[in-house]
């Protein structure tokens, strides 16, 4: 009999290519949505909202796997919380968290303001350990996605801001997705090895080759940043060249875009992180 799977931000970067490598697996897929959808391809939606809470316990009934992909900029802690107390016939709990979670300082307001995001993914795999049910936390770098959204972002301006000493080593989201779902599809593993891109690259590289790939042409200027969580990340806190297991270079992903990078036939392509 088909463990029934439950898939949360299944129509995001990352849950598309969970959800459509557990259906070609021969999974019995349900996504959690915050509106109502009609099944298609396969796939049945079930409505439920994690920020209130509301429609959550009756969507998650019989889900005895969840891979939970849905994440936002702040508020995944409570959200993972009332995902987990809601998971009552879960046997076994898929969590992407990001690398450097546990090597992020979060000592002072800067440090929390803007590198909160890694105490975050920290507090929410906590939450998922602590839950009584099995578990799997995969640590992934930054997706290329986000580093276009980042990039596409900086050009704006003719001057453009990249923090000093900062490196990156993005990977394909699909390639995380197809993971979580091979780990979906076994049993608890608690933290698994970490995920990362083919290849580590400066900020300010990673920002020249897109603005290169559109046409533009901008000033970048070093944006020395204070505090322990920056000191960590310039050490390369955010990286694990010892797990490059990503296949896709920033390069690869970039060319595929399209003009200004916009995506193929010039759609664009999403969030990095739903």
């Amino acid at each position: 009999m088909t463990t029934p799977i439950l898939v949360t931000g299944g129509t995001g970067t990352l849950g598309r290519p969970v959800v459509q490598r557990l259906r070609d697996a021969g999974a019995s897929v349900t996504v959690l949505s915050r509106h109502p959808r009609e099944a298609t391809d396969g796939v049945r939606y079930a409505a439920g909202d994690l920020s209130t809470g509301e429609g959550v316990p009756a969507a998650l009934q019989g889900a005895e796997v969840i891979v939970h992909c849905a994440g936002s900029s702040k508020g995944d802690e409570q959200k993972t919380r009332t995902l987990v107390g809601a998971a009552k016939d879960a046997q076994h709990i898929v969590l992407v968290s990001v690398v450097g979670a546990d090597r992020v300082p979060q000592a002072g307001p800067v440090d929390r303001a803007l590198f909160g995001y890694y105490g975050m993914k920290l507090a929410t795999e906590r939450v998922v350990a602590q839950s009584g049910i099995g578990w799997s936390a995969l640590r992934a770098t930054q997706f290329h996605e986000l580093i276009l959204i980042v990039a596409k972002a900086l050009a704006k301006s003719p001057v453009v801001p990249v923090l000093s000493g900062f490196r990156f080593q993005p990977v394909d989201s699909a390639e995380v997705g197809e993971r979580l779902a091979e780990l979906a599809l076994g049993s608890p593993s608690g933290l698994v090895p970490d995920m990362a891109g083919p290849k580590v690259y400066p900020m300010a590289e990673l920002v020249n080759s897109y603005l290169s790939a559109a046409g533009l042409r901008r000033r970048l200027v070093p944006l020395p940043i204070p505090g322990q969580a920056a000191k960590a990340l310039r050490a390369g806190a955010n990286l694990a060249p010892e797990r490059a297991v990503g296949k896709r270079t920033w390069e690869e992903f970039l060319a595929a875009q399209g003009p200004a990078g916009q995506g193929p036939a010039g759609q664009g392509r999403g969030s990095g992180r739903e």
